[in-house]
């Protein structure tokens, strides 16, 4: 029976408030509860990475490596979680290699236990150095695979995919289902597939956002996955995970039980509903929205969109919008609508729809992509297009790794920050050269 036990990752204090509170929990609101954290015994908590990094400098005037340091210092039995875009760290481009060794190896030497390492595009060239720096620095790599519905998107891509970052070193696979697309009964056929191609532990991460994740999740412990992401109910659903206590209790007293401990996960859960009144401007909606399983769009995707929509006086047209992304996706190879992904497709969307004449304008950011500066496509892009785009640069498309055009970069912005006065630890390096301006206006407020 106990090998059948489904563990859990514990949300909370990274996609949880991300995805509800606009990131906007501070490590003083995480800090009073995160001892009885500790005690609940989960599989980890993910509490760092994605969009926490610069929001905590940029919205709530925060060192996110302190964060991480006073967190570890509370919770020394709970494995502690990071969500990390690649080579693309926790950004939204590439870096050079030697960044992301260095930020490899100091978000472990400051606590990190786990690095869920994705690329956008599952261009697995996009991990390969930082699931390398994980190993050597002694982090658990848990390498993951972004799920999307396509054209080119079928089992079998899911399961090359995997087998490659096994034979890369990971330590453990997740699937990252970003926008809750996943039905219960795919969830049977692609874990049965998984776990008997791929022999390590299987994790499921996915979004309520369409209401089916619950049921998927049930679904996928059956068909043997090992891991499954929740949120405690108060920043649950919607476009966040599925609750905590109700996988709890759905898996307590059959050969899953997840022998965690229902009373002590709900006193818990009590503290963070003083938390999300405190927070209540920053609240987006708990709605479930089984749209997204037409248009593909995730959460925060779709809030980016609207507010961009209002400020140009086009919210009218908003469904006009929806319609055109699938079509910009079709067009540049179906990516899969992650970050940064999703905000380049969404805006290339609104640009046709406002322009009246598709692709009249174009973002540096989508012909870069074309370019092939974000890694490879998952599908084919039609050449004409691409020409009709990149004009005379049609002949400056790269099928390399991107970042092996890059210059290290480290010991210049070393320099950089000393000079300016601002360097006090080597972490500052990382955070300035990920987020220059950000991070110069927080050691600004810092001094």
């Amino acid at each position: 029976m106990a090998n059948k036990r489904v563990k859990i990752t514990e949300t909370i204090f990274r996609d949880a408030h991300q995805s509800l509170l606009a990131t906007r929990m501070s490590t003083d609101d995480m800090l009073p509860i995160a001892e009885k954290i500790n005690k609940v015994g989960y599989h980890s908590v993910e509490m760092w990475g994605g969009a926490t990094f610069d929001s905590a400098m940029r919205y709530l005037n925060e060192d996110p490596w302190e964060r991480l340091r006073k967190l570890k210092e509370k919770m020394p039995d709970t494995k502690l979680q990071m969500l990390l875009r690649g080579q693309n760290l926790v950004g939204y481009r590439h870096y050079p290699d030697d960044a992301v060794r260095e930020f490899v190896r100091l978000a472990i030497k400051n606590g990190i236990d786990i690095i869920r390492i994705f690329d956008a595009l599952n261009d697995v060239r996009n991990m390969k150095v930082a699931i390398e720096a994980t190993k050597e620095f002694g982090g658990h790599v848990q390498a993951a695979v972004v799920y999307t519905e396509s054209p080119v998107h079928d089992i079998n891509h899911y399961i090359e995919t995997a087998k490659k970052l096994q034979e890369m070193g990971a330590d453990s696979i997740c699937i990252k289902d970003m926008a809750g697309l996943m039905k219960p009964y795919q969830a049977t056929e692609l874990f049965t597939a998984l776990k008997k191609a791929v022999d390590l532990p299987i994790q499921y991460h996915s979004h309520y956002t369409s209401g089916l994740a619950a049921m998927t999740y049930l679904k996928a412990v059956e068909a043997g996955v090992d891991v499954i992401d929740t949120a405690l109910s108060t920043l649950a659903l919607g476009t966040s995970q599925p609750a905590t206590e109700t996988m709890v209790a759905t898996f307590a007293g059959t050969e899953y039980d997840t022998g965690l401990d229902l009373e002590l996960i709900t006193e818990i859960n009590r503290y963070f509903k003083d938390i999300r009144a405190k927070l209540k401007e920053n609240m987006v909606s708990k709605d479930v929205d089984p749209e997204v399983l037409i248009y593909q769009i995730p959460g925060g995707m779709l809030s980016n969109m609207r507010s961009q929509m209002q400020k140009m006086n086009m919210l009218e047209r908003l469904e006009e919008t929806l319609h055109e992304v699938p079509r910009v996706r079709k067009d540049l190879g179906y990516p899969p609508l992650v970050t940064p992904m999703s905000q380049m497709v969404g805006t290339q969307a609104v640009f046709n729809v406002a322009t009246g004449k598709r692709y009249q304008i174009v973002s540096k950011e989508i012909k870069d992509y074309l370019k092939g500066l974000y890694g490879k496509a998952p599908g084919e892009i039609d050449p004409e297009f691409r020409a009709s785009i990149l004009g005379k640069e049609a002949d400056q498309v790269i099928d390399h790794r991107p970042a092996d055009d890059l210059e290290p970069i480290v010991e210049k912005a070393t320099e950089e920050l000393k000079a300016k006065g601002y360097y006090r630890s080597e972490e500052d390096v990382l955070s300035y050269i990920m987020f220059p301006s950000v991070a110069e206006e927080f050691f600004q407020k810092r001094a």
